[in-house]
């Protein structure tokens, strides 16, 4: 609902986390291979999830649309939007953009 805490400050942690790997780049990491691959590599993935994000919640749709049980779909689509905003998030360190700077965009926006 409007106005419910949706625990958005996490964010922070994930942004940590990102920017740890950024600035460490452990072989081991997912975060360091898309690094590795530069903007393109990380933006693909980030056209990738948008799709794929659209794809989930049209599936969402027909499903409600036909009154069937709708966990699966609520949950696949909940994940690629996770997805989505972890390559995005991903983006902006590549691009060395801090999220505070969408953020600022956003409230902008907001005001006007």
């Amino acid at each position: 609902a409007a106005g419910t805490a949706q625990g958005f400050a996490w964010l922070e942690t994930l942004w940590a986390t990102i920017g740890d790997r950024a600035e460490r780049m452990p072989s081991d990491s997912y975060t360091t291979s898309l690094l590795h691959g530069g903007v393109d590599a990380v933006a693909r993935k980030v056209a990738e999830e948008a799709v794929e994000v659209v794809i989930a919640a049209k599936d969402d749709a027909h499903a409600q649309a036909a009154d069937a049980d709708r966990p699966g779909t609520r949950a696949a689509l909940a994940g690629e939007v996770a997805d989505l905003l972890y390559h995005a998030l991903v983006l902006c360190a590549e691009r060395g953009l801090s999220p505070s700077a969408v953020l600022n965009v956003l409230r902008g926006r907001h005001a006007a």
